[in-house]
């Protein structure tokens, strides 16, 4: 496509520098070096606004801030009483609070160039769409968004908006990974036709009864805004904070915390798209005698998930994926020796591809990959063999590559840099999400004929339209591709 006649994106430091330039014509300009080493310009500086800034959400809107490098303008979180909502609010007393995200954009949408978005996963998607619809840059922690069709519309807006986009999935940008594209490319291991990923996930009370009982809702919590889109329960600590995760309701449980972790090596370096297919078990809790729990409203005490995905032009075979959770992990390979551990040394969590003529194999966030060779060689990474600018920064410099990029412009060179800008992370989620479907799908029942006992007509392989977001030979699991919305909330 010929470019030479497209307007150039005008970025906000670039606009203010120039017509600051103009307004001061004739009269002079003052050197930066005069003003001050380390000096930064005001139009130099990110106005960010974070939703969700407790938990992680404080990692992430301090991480973006820089030690001062960008302006922290706005801190938006439904319950004020958290501690690190409160240590948020105490380290940055002139960001303008606020509990109801929709209020702040209404009243600083010109104050405001770039979003973080961590909150449970039922609100990523309707927060950063509304961030976008203002032409604001995001950044949205894993997973992406809570629906494969939520994650579509996100990969889509971020093009039609022109905004700057990141998931919050750190270990994309983490330099080991590209030593783990380089032994692949370089064909090493061969074409990998296996691959395995497992974590020890959930760390939550999860395969659970529903919680149950009346609770006062804490003095500084807004529960209506918190339950947001999702379908209304009353307030119980069960829920709030952390333990959401587990509830389909709200989380996306183990797949959903660790996927876009532990699955993005494997995607990454094989070039993965859509899978054509799954299938899944899950565990089974028994609390009465020969009577297996029912809990379609949780996710379950652990699960396996397998992926089919096409031969690509990146690896020339079909790869079979396997995701275990709940402490479930893949047997040893046996190129990999007895005593070497799986993955991460205590073998919780990791990675492992398996290809002709080697297998290769990393901890969560891609750290200490290893390849394995038939002929009997063992290569392993050596930290600053791929550094880059961003490396002794806080997560591999995730959140600051995202801030640079949003000053250089959409589709800048620092933008097409990012590691998950929503192009690569919006199908990386639906895959997450996808395991979810399977499970959920798996769990669905129904009575039968005589009244004696149950079918699950879900129990089989499923088989994905990845274009069209549909399963072909199940339609009652398509019910899981997109949710709906409580009351007045939507996704536009």
């Amino acid at each position: 496509m010929n470019t030479e006649n497209k307007p150039k994106d005008v970025n906000r430091r670039d606009f203010l520098q120039k017509t600051t330039a103009a307004a001061i014509g004739s009269f002079f300009i003052v050197p930066r070096h005069v003003l001050g080493k380390g000096y930064r310009a005001p139009s130099d500086k990110l106005n960010i606004a974070g939703v969700g800034v407790g938990g992680k959400g404080f990692s992430d809107t301090n991480n973006a801030w820089n030690k001062g490098a960008e302006n922290l303008v706005a801190l938006c979180d439904v319950d004020w009483g958290q501690a690190q909502v409160k240590k948020n609010f105490e380290l940055h007393p002139d960001a303008k609070k606020y509990k109801d995200f929709r209020k702040m954009f209404d009243e600083m949408e010109k104050d405001i160039d770039a979003v973080t978005v961590s909150t449970t996963d039922h609100m990523h998607a309707i927060i950063a769409m509304a961030a976008m619809q203002r032409g604001k840059h995001v950044y949205v922690q894993k997973p992406l968004t809570h629906d494969i069709y939520e994650a579509r519309m996100l990969t889509e807006a971020a093009r039609k908006y022109k905004v700057v986009t990141q998931m919050g999935n750190q270990g994309a940008s983490n330099p080991a990974q590209n030593q783990m594209k380089e032994w692949f490319n370089k064909g090493l291991i061969g074409n990998v036709h296996e691959a395995h990923v497992w974590t020890n996930r959930p760390v939550w009370p999860q395969g659970i009864p529903v919680p149950t009982g009346k609770f006062e809702v804490p003095a500084d919590l807004d529960w209506d805004l918190w339950v947001g889109s999702a379908e209304w329960v009353d307030y119980n600590p069960a829920w709030h904070p952390f333990k959401w995760r587990g509830w389909w309701n709200f989380g996306t449980g183990a797949l959903g915390d660790m996927g876009c972790h532990l699955i993005d090596p494997a995607f990454r370096t094989l070039g993965l798209g859509y899978p054509t297919e799954l299938e899944c078990s899950v565990g089974q809790v028994f609390i009465k005698d020969w009577t297996a729990e029912y809990i379609p409203e949780g996710c379950p005490p652990s699960s396996r998930v397998q992926l089919k995905f096409p031969a690509n032009k990146v690896n020339k075979s079909e790869v079979t994926l396997t995701w275990h959770d709940g402490g479930l992990r893949p047997f040893h390979p046996d190129l990999i020796p007895a005593n070497d551990p799986l993955g991460e040394p205590d073998s919780s969590n990791g990675v492992l591809l398996i290809g002709e003529k080697g297998v290769m194999t990393c901890g969560t966030y891609g750290v200490a990959p290893k390849v394995y060779l038939k002929d009997g060689t063992k290569l392993e990474y050596k930290p600053g063999d791929f550094g880059n600018k961003y490396t002794t920064m806080p997560e591999f410099g995730h959140h600051v590559s995202w801030s640079d990029a949003c000053k250089a412009g959409f589709n800048s060179k620092e933008h097409k840099v990012l590691t998950s800008s929503f192009d690569y992370a919006g199908p990386l989620t639906e895959t997450v999400i996808m395991g979810n479907l399977g499970i959920r799908s798996y769990n669905l029942r129904q009575a039968k004929a005589d009244g004696k006992g149950f079918d699950y007509p879900g129990r089989k392989k499923l088989l994905w339209d990845g274009n069209n977001m549909k399963i072909t030979n199940f339609d009652e699991a398509n019910q899981f591709v997109k949710r709906k919305y409580r009351g007045d909330w939507k996704l536009s």
